[in-house]
């Protein structure tokens, strides 16, 4: 089983979705949903928590691998000197049930392969009931969850496992099919899995032909949003970070988190990212989502919410599972969405301004709910908060997070005066104007000449790299170029951007984790803004290098390890990468397109 994170790749059906790994074995599968418990779990623990490998039996194997372009099949090629086969996965776009179709596909000679199958529910602790329902099908059950796997190759029970070997020569095609159903329900019908293979590939190479994003990197902006686009949950139009959880900050250490949940903070970025692409209809479901979740009293909103909106996403602790690489704990759930973070009100009003900029949204809908959020955010905006980097310390005053509440007041005046919506702009404007005093007041150290990361704090922070993208303030500030060359100084491990220095920032946590890679693009596109456009390109290779071989990136890098960590693959290293890759294309997207605002003060 492999055990860098960078050797998995992804597959999904827009409702959920899966990892498998460079040796055949898929270890990561959250059936009926992101967040719903896995049935395999083997990524955080071992083969006896679920896993289903297919593999040729011979050791020693010659292994490669690739997506067929712009689709999500993937394609991992076996070759020893008996043969060669082509083991082919997918997941088509769901219409009833979820299906995981691996084909294994002859290319030379004769080549043995074996299956192994153990089929775990409850991320790994139960161990569900199998049986053989005909000749070619075989039933996992328990509780509430029904697996079946359909196969002409003959399987059989062996120590809690489902195994079996065949033999694929050449021109030949063995095709396996898992499907999930709810237990209570009849059995799914099966599907024809060449049928389903064509009609996948179909349904991808469409939906990525349609990217409008032309630039030197167009095969990485077109994987990265195929990869984006695999995190939506379908149904409801929402995103989630990652597919996974508690895949470690640092190998052995504690910052192990449960990112399969939609957060506020990543809805410009998306919008922008899907709208500059020509994904209008994403965008519009992304946003229709955002308005959803949010709806209700302006207290009780929350940073983040599950992928229908949900709210209640209680953090505990799986203590069976050993974690990636013995990394405890790991965690299902996520205590964050209990934070006070205030820089998701400007994100909010960032986003909705944005969608009204690029045509997707009437200019009365959610105008009286925002409205609202800026009663609210008045008067919060000067109490200490837990801050974009969710601290389990101490709340402070963030420098950025009063930047972004700046953002809120700021976005909804623009949006009042570009498209005649009603509010008490007098008001706004005095707020906004305050809380831009404050910040270049309290977050600033006049004696360095740079913003901090929290008020009277010496510490940076990576979040300040957004002040110029945000409009708080032109990148030509001095302000900005001095705390940019500090972050430099500082912030800068092997090249690349940690979010801040763990070791001299009290978070409530260990020291230590490696570089948040989205950090480092929006170095980048500082670097740009401030006419730097051979630092810009010369860093964006760099973080191009650091993707796999089929082209993901994780959350972090380790480049003491030199190894991809954190949650993956990450929807916000592959949104910063598609955001980056057009600030060097048109000079003026998505960076200078968030700061086309007035700025105070």
């Amino acid at each position: 089983m492999p055990r860098n994170i960078a050797d998995y790749a992804l597959i999904g059906d827009l409702q959920t979705a899966a990892l498998i790994g460079r040796d055949g074995s898929l270890d990561w599968l959250c059936w009926p949903a992101f967040d719903s418990d896995a049935c395999f779990a083997a990524l955080l623990g071992t083969p006896e928590h679920g896993r289903w490998k297919i593999a040729p039996k011979k050791d020693g194997t010659k292994i490669t691998r690739r997506y067929r372009p712009g689709t999500l099949i993937l394609e991992t090629r076996f070759e020893n000197e008996e043969g060669a086969a082509t083991l082919i996965d997918f997941m088509p776009p769901r219409a009833g049930a979820s299906h995981v179709v691996r084909m294994v596909v002859g290319e030379r000679g004769s080549i043995t392969m074996c299956t192994e199958l153990i089929i775990r529910f409850g991320y790994g602790a139960t161990v569900p009931w199998v049986t053989r329902l005909d000749a070619r099908t075989v039933r996992g059950i328990a509780g509430p969850d029904m697996v079946l796997v359909r196969s002409d190759v003959k399987l059989r029970g062996e120590n809690m496992k489902t195994v079996g070997e065949f033999t694929v020569s050449k021109g030949q095609r063995v095709p396996f099919v898992m499907s999930y159903w709810r237990s209570h329900r009849d059995p799914p019908e099966g599907i024809d899995p060449e049928h389903a293979l064509k009609a996948t590939e179909k349904y991808w190479t469409g939906w990525s032909g349609k990217n409008k994003i032309d630039c030197p990197w167009k095969e990485a902006v077109s994987r990265s949003l195929i990869t984006l686009k695999a995190l939506i949950y379908a149904p409801t139009g929402g995103i989630v970070a990652a597919p996974t959880t508690s895949l470690p900050e640092q190998l052995g250490g504690q910052r192990n988190w449960d990112y399969r949940f939609c957060w506020l903070r990543d809805t410009t970025l998306t919008l922008l990212a899907l709208m500059n692409a020509g994904y209008f209809e994403e965008a519009s479901a992304w946003r229709e989502w955002l308005l959803r979740a949010v709806a209700g009293s302006p207290p009780q909103m929350q940073i983040m919410y599950g992928i229908r909106g949900e709210r209640r996403l209680t953090e505990w602790e799986v203590n069976w599972l050993p974690g990636f690489e013995n990394s405890r704990p790991v965690r299902i759930g996520n205590a964050a969405h209990n934070q006070l973070q205030l820089d998701v009100y400007g994100e909010i009003m960032d986003a909705l301004h944005q969608a009204r900029q690029g045509g997707i949204a009437g200019s009365e809908s959610g105008w009286e709910l925002q409205n609202e959020f800026l009663k609210h955010l008045a008067t919060i905006w000067k109490e200490p908060d837990e801050g974009i980097w969710e601290v389990r310390g101490e709340r402070l005053h963030f420098t950025y997070s009063k930047a972004m509440a700046w953002v809120a007041f700021d976005r909804a005046i623009k949006s009042a005066k570009a498209f005649s919506l009603k509010g008490p702009l007098d008001d706004w404007c005095r707020t906004r104007d305050e809380i831009h005093a404050d910040v270049c007041r309290n977050g600033f150290d006049a004696k360095r000449g740079i913003f901090v990361r929290s008020y009277g704090a010496k510490d940076l922070d990576a979040s300040l790299l957004l002040l110029p993208a945000i409009g708080f303030l032109p990148a030509a500030d001095p302000r900005v170029r001095n705390t940019v060359a500090a972050i430099e100084r500082e912030l800068l491990v092997d090249g690349l951007v940690l979010r801040y220095d763990t070791e001299k920032s009290d978070d409530g946590l260990p020291p230590g984790e490696g570089q948040f890679l989205a950090c480092s693009f929006w170095l980048a596109d500082a670097y740009l803004m401030l006419q730097r456009r051979d630092d810009a390109c010369r860093l964006f290779e760099r973080l191009l290098s650091l993707r796999n071989d089929v082209g993901l990136l994780s959350e972090e890098y380790d480049p003491r390890e030199r190894i991809l960590i954190g949650n993956f693959p990450q929807g916000f290293s592959h949104l910063a990468l598609v955001n980056a890759a057009t600030n060097l294309a048109h000079y003026n997207k998505p960076a200078e397109q968030r700061a086309e605002v007035s700025v105070a003060g």
